[in-house]
C-alpha cells in the first residue's frame, strides 16, 4: 500500500499519457496536458490551503479518541484530513481524462477509476483518512475536473471554428465535437 501512495511510482504512467496525447491527439495535445496541469493545480491548491483548514477534522492518526486504534504504517503528515488531497488529484485527473479520452478517440479508459480507487483505499489503509474523506475529496475533484473539461471542449470548439489547425480527421477532435 504504500508504494501506491509513492508519487515517483506514478511518473511512469504520466510520461505515458504525455506522450499518448503528443502521439494521437498531435496538433490538440497541449490543451490536453493544459487542462491536466489546470485540474491538478486546483485540486491540490485548494483542497490543502482552503478546504482543510476550513473544516479542521483531524486526521485518524490525531484523533485523541482513536490512539492505539488506528494503524499507522507511515507516519501521520498533516493535521487535517478532510478532504483528501490525493482523492482530490487523483480521481481529479481520472474524471479529466476518462472524459478527455472518451471526447477525442470514442474509447472508454475504465482503468483509470480503478487506478483512482486504489490510490483513495491506499490512503484508508495507512491511517491517514477516512472513507468520508475520500469521498468529499472525490467528489470535489470531480466538480474541478469537470469545469477543466468544459474549458478543454470549449477551446476544442474554438479551434476547430477558427480553421486556424486543419485537421486530417474527425477523430483528432473527437466525436461528438460540432
Amino acid at each position: 500500500m504504500l508504494l501506491l501512495r509513492n508519487p515517483l511510482t506514478w511518473i511512469p504512467l504520466y510520461i505515458f499519457l504525455a506522450l499518448w496525447s503528443i502521439v494521437k491527439l498531435k496538433k490538440i495535445a497541449w490543451i490536453f496536458i493544459f487542462c491536466t496541469l489546470i485540474t491538478i493545480a486546483l485540486t491540490d491548491s485548494v483542497t490543502a490551503f482552503i478546504l482543510k483548514p476550513f473544516f479542521e477534522r483531524l486526521r485518524p492518526c490525531y484523533e485523541p479518541g482513536l490512539a492505539g486504534i488506528v494503524r499507522i504504517l507511515d507516519g501521520c503528515g498533516g493535521k487535517f484530513s478532510f478532504p483528501s488531497n490525493h482523492a482530490a488529484n487523483h480521481f481529479g485527473l481520472a474524471t479529466f481524462w476518462f472524459c478527455a479520452v472518451w471526447k477525442t478517440t470514442g474509447r472508454n479508459w475504465y482503468w483509470l477509476w480503478v487506478w483512482a480507487l486504489l490510490i483513495c483505499y491506499a490512503q484508508v489503509y495507512t491511517g491517514k483518512h477516512y472513507p468520508g474523506d475520500i469521498l468529499g475529496g472525490a467528489i470535489f475533484g470531480g466538480v474541478i475536473a469537470a469545469c477543466s473539461y468544459q474549458v478543454f471542449t470549449k477551446i476544442l470548439r474554438r479551434i476547430q471554428k477558427s480553421h486556424y489547425y486543419s485537421f486530417q480527421s474527425e477523430s483528432q477532435l473527437g466525436p461528438g465535437i460540432s
